[in-house]
């Protein structure tokens, strides 16, 4: 109680200062129909069905197959008289030629509601799809924000891992592979119609994926919370999700079956994602989707190395916001000066992505000095940046890479 009482007296002083320093607006925060707990699944043809689906198609990947959860899907689809397409040619970090190949796929099956069952890049390739299938051309056309004006169809999601928020999100990332860079695809039209988060998917997780979208979602907590974009109805999803994954995400890595556990982080993705889509992100994220596009690399961890750097230099700006997350993260620092307080979140940062497997520097995962400049360049011009508290000129951002080594 003592912690609780803290850390809404930290946001209460966060919020204050903020209302004297920003400009009032007038809130939209979007969300989709939510349907959250154990053995949710087979809510799965009932909400396709409500969005009048007759032919879906199920988007997923050759490791969900052998899970047996696409099998449990697709029966449940098919006692509902439904007749599913299965479509899982994709990789990680889904590339354009796969989200076109998918495209044809759905035309050629007649198909009429998108279901993606899987993790971030399922949800993502999805979503390309959707939009090729209600706005047609390349879906590298549709690199930035709202240039996807035509409606899509019906997107059902059931996240398999807890972290990328694609789930509810408005965003979509596809690999340019021409370039070997992430574009993003950013606008209101693309968070899905209904999620569906059964807790249970997420016990056949590798222990990698675990930990990199766990990252993720700790990342995306905190960079939603300290956004440009934030709110105070965003706030409170972001700061529960960061302590929620600090919480019960190591707990995962040692005992995955532990449904509490795992019950806890899926939210903590739920939470993060309502946050992020709302409030967008920052430059972890910037510089992320650049060296994922460069190296194809699980997201998450890029994410994991990238954090800790990103809140020092943008607490060099301005530390007061890491004073609400580390007081929610029980840290003695939030007692002290705001910098400190910020210093010690980036800290701890740096603990649970050692704790969970993370690789210290970007170039123990092949990153080199050589791919600086182009890394920066890029990561300026990503959408994540318009939203960073802090701006970075091509030097600095250059540095950040380079500390991240």
């Amino acid at each position: 109680m003592i912690e609780a009482a803290a850390t809404g007296q930290a946001l209460h002083d966060l919020h204050s200062h903020r209302s004297s320093v920003e400009t009032p607006r007038v809130l939209k925060f979007h969300a989709p129909e939510i349907v959250f707990g154990q053995d949710s699944l087979g809510e799965v043809a009932h909400s396709a069905l409500r969005l009048g689906a007759r032919r879906p198609m199920v988007v997923t990947d050759a490791g969900l197959i052998e899970t047996g959860w696409v099998a449990q899907l697709i029966q449940s689809l098919e006692d509902q008289g439904l007749e599913p397409t299965i479509w899982s040619a994709l990789t990680p970090n889904p590339k354009d030629v796969e989200i076109e190949a998918g495209h044809a796929s759905y035309q050629e099956s007649e198909c009429d509601v998108l279901v993606a069952i899987g993790g971030g890049s399922v949800m993502d390739a999805a979503k390309g799809i959707a939009v090729l299938a209600g706005n047609g051309g390349s879906i590298l056309d549709y690199e930035g924000v709202d240039r996807a004006t035509r409606p899509i169809p019906p997107l059902v999601m059931v996240p398999t891992t807890s972290g990328t928020g694609a789930d509810v999100s408005q965003f979509c990332i596809v690999t340019d592979t021409a370039r070997s860079r992430k574009i993003t695809i950013l606008g209101r039209g693309l968070v899905p119609d209904i999620t569906v988060i059964d807790p249970r998917l997420l016990t056949t997780m590798p222990e990698w994926l675990n930990a990199a979208t766990g990252l993720d979602a700790l990342t995306h907590g905190i960079e939603a919370f300290v956004s440009l974009g934030h709110n105070q109805l965003t706030d409170h999803h972001a700061l529960r999700a960061v302590t929620m994954v600090t919480s019960h995400l190591a707990r995962t890595m040692d005992v995955p079956s532990d449904i509490v556990a795992r019950t806890s982080m899926a939210q903590a993705s739920l939470e993060a994602g309502l946050a992020f889509t709302n409030a967008i992100l920052g430059a972890t994220h910037a510089m992320s989707h650049q060296v994922g596009g460069l190296l194809d690399l699980p997201h998450g961890v890029i994410n994991g190395v990238l954090l800790p750097h990103v809140i020092r230099f943008n607490a060099e700006a301005d530390p007061l916001p890491y004073v609400a997350i580390a007081t929610s993260l029980g840290l003695e620092e939030a007692r002290g000066p705001a910098e400190e307080a910020a210093l010690a979140v980036a800290a701890r940062v740096e603990r649970l992505a050692r704790q969970v497997g993370v690789p210290k520097g970007l170039g123990d995962i092949g990153v080199s000095e050589h791919d600086i400049d182009v890394l920066a360049t890029n990561a300026l011009r990503d959408a994540c940046m318009s939203t960073n508290p802090r701006p970075a000129t091509h030097h600095e951002m250059a540095e950040l890479f380079r500390a991240a080594l």
